[in-house]
C-alpha cells in the first residue's frame, strides 16, 4: 500500500515510522523540511500532569509509555543521520500560590483515579525538589512520569529511522488533490503529481487548509504560543515546573491571550520559559505583550530569573481543535483520506500513539487504545474554521 503523509513534523514523522514499520510504502511531503514549523517551536513536552480525566488523558498515559519504549529503541540503534532524541524522564512539579492549593489537590485526586501517578508535596519536600522556587509558592504536586524530548531532534530521529526502512521524503508543497469518484488517488505538488492509495493529513495548524484541497472539512485552527530561552547557566531548575494556571489554559477555548508559567532546564544549560496561548490566525504581530507577561510570571515563580539574560525568544502555531481532542483516523467525507492533527501543544507527547492509531486505521494493526473519541467524523470538527 502506497501512502502519502503530508507534514514532516513530529506527528507526521511518527505516522511515517509506524506505517513504514507495518509494511507500507510511505512518501512524506513537507514544504519546508523536517520539523520546519511547529515541531521546532515548542518545548517537547510529554506530559500526563496537565490532563484532566477523559479520552486525552488515557491517550497521554499510553503515549508516555510508548515514548519511553520508542526513545530507548531509537537511541540504542541510531542509523546514519539520526540524532539522539534527548529523552529526559525528569518528572514534573505543578505548584500553586496561596489560594490555589485546594484546586490543585482536587485536580490531582481526580487524576489518580485513572492511574496518573502523583505525590502531594509539603513545604520541605517541595523545596528539596526545587530549592530555588519562590517562598510564596504554597504547595506542589510531583508527577514522576512527566518527561521531555528535544522536539526537533526527536522528530528528525523518527523520520530518519522511517527513511532507513524505506520511506521517502520530498521537500515540495502540496497544491491540490487527486480525487476520483470520492476516493483519494494522490496529490498535486509544485514538483508534479504523486499517486497513492491513501493520504494522511499531518499538516498541523494548516490541516484545515489541507483537508479543503480534497473537498473535505476539518475545523483545525492555529493557536499561537511564545517561548523565552535564557543564556546557559548552572542548573537551578530540576524538573518541568509549572503553575496550576497552565492546566486551565490548556483546556480553554478562549481566543484571547492567556499566559501561565512553565519553566525547565535543558541539557545545554539554558532555561525554557513559557507559555502563552492566543488565536490570532497566523499573525506574527503583537508579541511583546505575551512575552512580557510570561517573563513577569516566571520571575514570580523563580525569582533568580529576574536577573537572567535572555538568549532568544520564538513563537509557533499549535493546531487547535474546538473540543481539545486531536483528529485521528479516516475522513468523514473522502475515502482514502486520513487525518492526524489538532493536538495543539500535546503533539510531541502524543505522537507515537497517534502513529499507532493511524497504522490501525489504515493497515489494521492493533490499536493501543479505543480510537473512537478521536475520529475526525465527530460533529465538532465538521464546522467551518473561524
Amino acid at each position: 500500500m502506497r501512502i502519502i503523509v503530508i507534514g514532516a513534523g513530529a506527528v507526521g514523522a511518527a505516522c511515517a515510522l509506524a506505517l513504514t514499520e507495518s509494511g507500507a510504502e510511505v512518501i512524506v511531503i513537507d514544504r519546508t523540511g523536517v520539523a520546519g514549523e511547529t515541531s521546532s517551536r515548542c518545548e517537547g513536552n510529554i506530559l500526563v500532569s496537565d490532563k484532566a480525566p477523559g479520552a486525552e488523558a488515557l491517550m497521554a498515559i499510553e503515549a508516555n509509555r510508548a515514548w519511553r519504549e520508542l526513545a530507548e529503541r531509537l537511541d540504542a540503534d541510531r542509523v546514519p543521520g539520526q540524532p539522539a532524541t534527548e529523552f529526559e524522564a525528569k518528572g514534573g512539579v505543578v505548584v500553586a500560590f496561596a489560594g490555589g492549593a485546594h484546586a490543585l489537590q482536587r485536580f490531582a485526586d481526580g487524576q489518580r483515579e485513572i492511574s496518573i501517578r502523583s505525590e502531594a508535596l509539603d513545604e520541605r519536600a517541595l523545596r528539596d525538589l526545587e530549592p530555588h522556587l519562590s517562598p510564596d509558592v504554597a504547595t506542589g504536586v510531583h508527577y514522576p512520569d512527566d518527561a521531555q524530548v528535544q522536539p526537533s531532534l526527536a522528530t528528525q530521529a523518527m523520520l530518519a529511522r522511517a527513511r532507513h526502512l524505506g520511506a521517502q521524503l520530498r521537500i515540495t508543497e502540496v497544491t491540490g488533490a487527486i480525487v476520483d469518484g470520492d476516493r483519494v488517488r494522490g496529490v498535486l505538488t509544485t514538483q508534479g503529481r504523486i499517486d497513492a492509495d491513501a493520504v494522511v493529513n499531518c499538516a498541523g495548524p494548516w490541516a484545515g487548509e489541507a483537508a479543503a484541497l480534497f473537498g473535505s472539512a476539518l475545523d483545525i485552527r492555529p493557536r499561537r504560543g511564545t517561548i523565552l530561552v535564557t543564556t546557559a547557566m548552572p542548573q537551578r531548575v530540576f524538573h518541568k515546573v509549572y503553575d496550576a494556571d497552565y492546566v486551565g489554559a490548556v483546556g480553554s477555548g478562549d481566543a484571547a491571550l492567556q499566559t501561565s508559567t512553565v519553566v525547565e532546564s535543558t541539557p545545554a544549560g539554558t532555561v525554557l520559559i513559557g507559555s502563552s496561548r492566543e488565536r490570532v490566525g497566523f499573525s506574527g504581530e503583537g508579541l511583546l505583550a505575551p512575552l512580557a507577561e510570561i517573563a513577569a510570571k516566571a520571575s514570580r515563580l523563580f525569582p533568580f530569573l529576574a536577573d537572567t539574560m535572555l538568549l532568544r525568544t520564538y513563537y509557533g502555531f499549535r493546531p487547535y481543535a474546538p473540543d481539545h481532542l486531536p483528529a485521528i483516523g479516516a475522513d468523514a467525507r473522502v475515502a482514502g483520506l486520513f487525518h492526524a492533527a489538532g493536538h495543539e501543544g500535546a503533539g510531541i507527547g502524543l505522537a507515537p500513539t497517534t502513529g499507532a492509531l493511524i497504522a490501525h486505521a489504515l493497515l489494521g494493526t492493533e490499536a493501543p487504545l479505543d480510537p473512537t473519541p478521536f475520529l475526525p467524523s465527530r460533529p465538532t470538527l465538521q464546522g467551518a474554521a473561524a
